[in-house]
């Protein structure tokens, strides 16, 4: 019984700490990174019912942050082991950069209450799923990979297949649509027998087991509450209805003094569809009822002046550089990408 109850202990205490650890970020973010109120004195073309926050612009990095991260992880294993990975960089990449985020959204109407619990939420979700990994990884992971030696098993180059085809996947489609038990039969289904591939089989089909069910739990409440709109609406100048209608799922909705008000796709598609525009000469009066935007873009420098927060890529050897503009100015941007030896890499809608 003592045992029994020694043990219990033990485990109680690691929950503990483990919710510790899990807390500790989102206290330091509401209490240490509140910017200043600013002036809301933008008057926008747009009618209100096709507004949406400015701030949700910052609010909607937080999860690219994970899909980048994914898009790192398989970078590194691509050709180097799980273990090579900065799970706990990764970790404090996402909460810094939350935290400038923060900051800046104080000055841009703030952030509203379900939108900072969703950031939260992931955030934590983010931070548990890496810790678990890290905590595996750098163990018995480790010693896998030491006992298979340095050539690669079949499961490590079918995992990093796997997980480079996952974080394409995220740019457009919300995670738990993938197909985690695809991914698990898929693996199971190869012939290696060595003990690395008996590891991988046995930890990663464990792992997308988890994801599987969870993302069950996601897809069933996303359908109770609906899903967000897969459109938005902007203003736009520097063309005309013939050239707007050369550009595929872009719909020319009305004219305004200051331009045509078209309606365009969200997410990634939109991150092209505006190179293409800007590329063309066309000019970014207001998107969804708002002047500024957040879009992230790549260097080989450290660091930018005109960056929000800027931060190493693990895999690529080069860096990840947050870039606040006003909308009108955007367009001016992207076309002089080059010369200022930057990558476009997306740009965040609302």
């Amino acid at each position: 019984m003592r045992f029994l109850l020694r043990w219990i202990g033990r485990l109680l205490l690691v929950v503990a700490l483990l919710a510790v650890m899990l807390v500790a970020p989102v206290i330091y973010v509401e209490t240490s990174c509140r910017g200043e109120g600013g002036d809301e004195d933008y008057a926008s073309l747009l009618p209100s019912e096709h507004h949406r926050a400015e701030s949700r612009t910052f609010m909607t990095y937080p999860e690219w942050h994970i899909v980048h991260a994914y898009d790192d992880y398989a970078k590194v294993i691509s050709t180097g082991d799980p273990h090579e990975y900065g799970y706990l960089r990764s970790i404090g990449q996402f909460w810094s950069s939350l935290c400038q985020l923060s900051e800046k959204s104080s000055a841009h109407g703030g952030i509203d209450g379900s939108t900072k619990q969703m950031v939260y939420v992931i955030g934590s979700s983010f931070t548990l799923e890496l810790m678990l990994k890290a905590a595996y990884e750098e163990t018995i992971g480790r010693v896998a990979t030491m006992l298979r030696g340095s050539l690669r098993a079949e499961t490590d180059d079918l995992s990093a297949e796997q997980a480079a085809a996952y974080a394409r996947f995220l740019q457009q489609i919300p995670w738990y649509k993938w197909g985690f038990r695809e991914d698990a039969k898929a693996l199971e289904a190869l012939q290696g027998q060595g003990f690395r591939d008996r590891e991988r089989k046995t930890a990663l089909g464990l792992e997308y087991g988890a994801k599987a069910a969870y993302a069950d739990v996601i897809a069933a409440a996303v359908a109770e509450v609906g899903a967000d709109d897969l459109t938005l609406r902007m203003v736009v100048s520097g063309t005309d209805p013939i050239d707007l209608a050369s550009y595929d799922d872009v719909q020319l909705v009305g004219r305004h003094s200051e331009g045509f008000v078209i309606e365009t796709p969200r997410y990634r598609a939109l991150t092209t569809l505006l190179s293409e525009m800007a590329a063309d000469g066309i000019d970014f009066v207001e998107i969804a009822g708002n002047d500024d935007i957040l879009f992230t873009a790549i260097s080989a420098e450290a660091a930018r002046s005109d960056a929000l927060y800027s931060f190493a890529r693990q895999g690529y050897g080069d860096y990840r550089h947050l870039i606040v503009v006003k909308v009108a100015d955007l367009a001016d941007r992207l076309r002089g990408m080059q010369e200022g030896g930057l990558e476009l890499e997306h740009i965040h809608d609302y």
